[in-house]
């Protein structure tokens, strides 16, 4: 019996790591050819042909973003780095922290130029330009549930901030209107969405309170609609992103809701997923939701309500913190997360195969992910105190190296989690378990006991 014990036992761990491997190459695509080239596309700059979509072309080439390399460190908050924002134009980056100061950098020679007391009285979730304001307005929101505004003046100093909203409990996330030099969206932990104008004496109106059914939901993420900025989606304590149209939100119909998304294998989880960030691609065509202990999902905004998800991301952790998700590259070319293994990982959007895998924090886990709005690179942070600032600078492309053994490590303790505070276990890797069972073709073989079973043979 002890020799037949240790035998299944080494069947179920090949199993274990056969559909582990499975997991790993599942729901990929094969990646398309690159799209950019440097010498052809270099020669047709110098001779003025194409040179206007140049840059574009660019910031959205797979080879630069697998050269990204650390180009520096932007070192002064006294505490986690919770938020980072490029003003328009790019030239311009502000932070905020758990210090309760916000930073706006001049990020290219890594200098400080404005550093002010946000008025917060908890840690700083978002500190955001105002699109069309001069960069002279800054709107930020924290853990104690204000939403604040800056009036920055072009002596390099703020003049004032003030509290425009309250939400009764934590507010982690502005949403901004991209032509509106007055007005954005908030959202907290009170299930409560405000529109704020700030040309009204009152400026917040409560736009929708988040349910399922009679039940609150607690919100995490908020982001505008960049083609229809009358919808906006939000997500939080539950496994549905919900889009609502500014225009029509009325509570007795459907609570407010134009339609929901949820990955199909999350509808009737028994798990407590949360969607921790969301955010609309640069035409609004699509929308990118980050699962607590789970993954990524691609969703097309313009589908029915109740559509499944077109791609998965995998490979990284997010558990620990309220974590970020953003898109990469000029017209959404790649998918960019942190992850709490301290790693920065990026994601080919159309094959869902990872192109780029960094060490992005000696703390332990990367929150936030920005993007250069005109240029091949971003900004992150997370629990260090300091912000880091990458470019494609690289000789060489990167070889992933280590990605494969990280990937593995954050899904065991991913799964680990789970069977310990006694949710499901993950249903895909049970489903690949149970698949690659079925295709075994079992042996019928006599088990003496005086004859140990073959490796190569299974018992039944």
């Amino acid at each position: 019996m002890s020799h037949q014990r240790s035998f299944t036992n080494a069947s179920l761990m090949i199993l274990v790591y056969e559909a582990m491997e499975a997991w790993l190459g599942a729901e990929l695509r094969d990646m398309r050819g690159p799209t950019w080239r440097a010498v052809p596309s270099i020669r047709s700059r110098e001779i003025g042909r194409g040179s206007h979509q140049f840059v574009r072309r660019v910031c959205g080439a797979r080879g630069l973003v697998q050269r990204l390399e650390l180009q520096g460190k932007l070192e002064r908050h006294a505490g986690c780095v919770n938020t980072l924002h490029f003003n328009p134009s790019g030239t311009r980056l502000a932070s905020g922290s758990d210090d309760l100061r916000v930073i706006i950098w001049d990020w290219t020679v890594k200098r400080a130029e404005l550093e002010f007391d946000s008025g917060h009285k908890s840690n700083v979730f978002q500190a955001k330009f105002l699109p069309h304001s001069g960069d002279s307005t800054l709107a930020m929101c924290a853990r104690d549930g204000q939403i604040r505004v800056a009036e920055l003046s072009a002596t390099q100093r703020c003049k004032n901030t003030k509290r425009v909203a309250q939400h009764k409990g934590a507010a982690h996330k502005l949403a901004l209107e991209p032509d509106s030099p007055c007005s954005f969206l908030s959202a907290g932990e009170d299930a409560v969405v405000f529109g704020i104008d700030l040309r009204l004496d009152r400026p917040a109106n409560k736009l929708a309170v988040v349910k399922e059914g009679d039940k609150k939901v607690g919100l995490y993420t908020i982001y505008v609609n960049p083609a229809k900025t009358h919808h906006f989606a939000v997500g939080g304590r539950d496994q549905y992103v919900r889009i609502y149209d500014q225009r029509k939100i009325n509570e007795n119909d459907n609570n407010g809701v134009l339609k929901k998304f949820c990955p199909s294998h999350l509808v009737s989880s028994e798990s407590k997923t949360n969607i921790t960030c969301l955010v609309y691609s640069h035409d609004g065509t699509e929308l990118l939701a980050s699962y607590n202990d789970e993954d990524i999902y691609l969703f097309d905004s313009n589908h029915s309500d109740g559509a499944d998800y077109l791609r998965r991301y995998k490979g990284h952790r997010n558990n620990a913190t309220v974590k970020g998700v953003n898109f990469y590259g000029p017209c959404s070319e790649f998918v960019v997360s942190g992850s709490d293994c301290g790693h920065i990982y990026l994601w080919d959007k159309y094959s869902a195969r990872i192109v780029q895998f960094m060490e992005g924090d000696r703390g332990g886990v990367v929150n936030c992910l920005e993007p250069h709005p005109h240029l091949p690179g971003m900004a992150t942070s997370g629990l260090d105190h300091d912000i880091k600032l990458w470019a494609p600078t690289a000789e060489t492309p990167t070889i992933l190296k280590g990605l494969k053994e990280v990937m593995k490590k954050n899904k065991r303790e991913r799964d680990e989690d789970s069977v310990r505070h006694g949710d499901q276990y993950d249903t895909q890797l049970l489903w690949f378990l149970m698949r690659h069972m079925r295709n075994r073709r079992p042996q019928r073989v006599r088990i003496s006991t005086k004859q140990a079973p073959s490796p190569h043979s299974s018992v039944v």
